[in-house]
């Protein structure tokens, strides 16, 4: 099959305009094209005044060779998209279904994997299927009522099932695993756009029934998926798994276990330590939410072409003259700032957005790496727990500042150090209540000059990001782990039969790479064991 790539059409070209490119590029006649597909779709912005589509296609024609001899192009070859292509040859014994905690991305991904291989695996989540967390979330954000096992950071899906549903990664993988993850998400009801779009999102309305979807295949290949159920103990003897304890009643014998806990397990990583997994904390980043309207981005982005175009994002990074580095991340166009908290007494934010990025604020986090060196040394936590406790100081002290709500301030007050009393013209689109604040009670003080520097740093790129109304909401805090779970090449921590997996193991950044990972494991259990 023929790829061209950088092929640029303007925003309002249509079919027949790809297809005349195509056939100009490829010196044929328009009917010699069987068929196209795209397998590519980027936005090129860089002139605001000729922004165009940029595809790479896929192009089946009628004598490949014949036309390839004859075209000299860099940007046209013959190749085929990476296909994932893998076959189990583990040849021991797996005398128990493997068991997997946790119904995030990386446990959903591992788990059917296993399933569509004939392992029957067993996962074990502690919140809600996806329907009754909606419920529960909802009412969390309508009374402040939190219920801890069943949250924006627990239950089906795992956090993202409250997000933008963003699909892009940085994970360069040749064996195609990223592209099956999008496939996956295809077969069960996520847009086929996800499959070439540069920056592919689902928005999180979508992203629930996707989840659901999976579910109800890993049962329907004779797995299990138990919620309202929290791993309380691990039993081992001479270095092995030999079972675990559930919701502190139940024994569950098993001896390959994979721990996908997502990033907010805090109890769990208590009880790994004590179990004697090794781990080490790790660097991660902290700081607030920043809104503004969405009209102001897309204008700063695309110009006059703004109202032809979809919600504009944005990424942004500055190496501030604090020493440190500030950037956004999880940028959620049109979208809402969420209460994200998950124990009581605490508050921690994020954002979110429907696929259709419609909501009249665009928000990112706008966050500033920690590393080890700023955790706390406390004699009753152990090093390797210290960047837990470090989040949760500054998400009580946001709970603090914020009376129990979101802690919410403008950008101007929080460089005069003074608590917001009212909002500008710009309002907060946030799911949970709010209370006017001063975030500086919330955020270290080298995080909040480092913001007030970055934020007139970013105001070069877009004018207008630095309006001392613009929306601060507080604390982000929960943008990665705060430790690693070791593992070794065959992605067996030191207990043997436990898999770190996931974004919570400390091994990816986001739904795809989380995926990707837990594909990674159920490869590496395929490898050793036979279903």
């Amino acid at each position: 099959m023929i790829q061209i790539k950088q092929i640029k059409l303007n925003i309002d070209h249509t079919n027949e305009d790809m297809k005349k490119n195509i056939a100009k590029q490829l010196k044929i006649s328009e009917n010699e094209i069987i068929s196209y597909a795209i397998v590519k779709k980027s936005i090129d912005a860089r002139k605001k005044s000729d922004i165009c589509y940029v595809y790479q296609v896929e192009i089946k024609v009628k004598d490949e060779i014949k036309i390839m001899k004859r075209i000299h192009n860099v940007n046209i070859s013959i190749g085929e998209k990476p296909e994932y292509r893998f076959k189990p040859s583990g040849q021991e014994e797996l005398k128990l279904r493997p068991v997997i905690i946790g119904s995030g991305p990386a446990g959903l991904f591992c788990a059917l994997m296993l399933a569509r291989n004939g392992y029957r695996p067993i996962v074990i989540e502690r919140g809600d299927e996806v329907t009754n967390r909606v419920k529960t979330v909802n009412h969390f954000w309508e009374t402040n009522e939190l219920d801890t096992n069943s949250n924006v950071q627990f239950g089906e899906g795992g956090a993202g099932t409250f997000s933008d549903g963003k699909l892009n990664t940085l994970v360069k993988d040749e064996l195609g695993r990223n592209h099956k993850v999008l496939e996956v998400f295809t077969e069960h009801g996520a847009p086929e756009e996800i499959l070439y779009l540069n920056k592919p999102h689902i928005g999180t309305d979508k992203l629930r029934s996707v989840v659901q979807g999976i579910r109800n295949e890993i049962i329907s290949l004779g797995g299990e998926v138990r919620f309202r159920t929290c791993l309380t103990n691990i039993y081992m003897k001479q270095g092995e798994l030999t079972g675990i304890e559930l919701n502190h009643k139940e024994h569950l014998a098993c001896n390959v276990m994979v721990m996908a806990i997502g990033h907010s397990a805090r109890d769990t990583f208590d009880l790994i330590y004590k179990k004697g997994l090794h781990l080490s904390p790790k660097s991660f980043a902290i700081g607030v939410r920043i809104e503004h309207p969405q009209e102001l981005i897309n204008q700063n982005q695309y110009g006059i072409f703004a109202d032809k175009l979809q919600a504009a994002d944005y990424k942004l990074t500055y190496n501030a003259s604090t020493g440190r580095s500030i950037y956004s991340f999880c940028m959620c166009p049109g979208g809402f700032v969420v209460n994200s908290s998950s124990e009581e007494g605490r508050v921690v934010v994020n954002g979110m957005s429907n696929h259709a990025r419609d909501e009249r604020n665009a928000n990112s986090a706008l966050i500033v790496t920690v590393t080890p060196k700023d955790f706390p040394i406390l004699p009753d936590v152990p090093e390797e727990l210290a960047g837990v406790e470090f989040q949760r100081i500054w998400e009580r002290k946001a709970y603090e500042a914020g009376k129990g709500l979101i802690p919410t301030q403008m950008f101007g007050d929080l460089l005069r150090n003074k608590e917001s009393v009212t909002m500008g013209h710009i309002k907060p689109n946030v799911k949970g209540n709010y209370s006017l604040s001063n975030l500086r009670m919330c955020l270290p003080d080298y995080i909040t000059d480092t913001l007030i520097e970055g934020v007139h740093a970013f105001d070069r790129i877009i004018p207008g990001f630095h309006d001392e109304e613009a929306v601060l909401s507080g604390v982000e805090t929960r943008t990665s782990s705060p430790l690693r779970i070791h593992r070794d090449e065959k992605y067996e921590s030191n207990i043997q039969g436990i898999y770190p997996c996931g974004e919570g193991a400390g091994y990816a950044g986001g739904i795809t790479s989380a995926a990707i990972d837990g594909i990674k494991v159920f490869e590496a259990i395929a490898n050793r064991y036979k279903a």
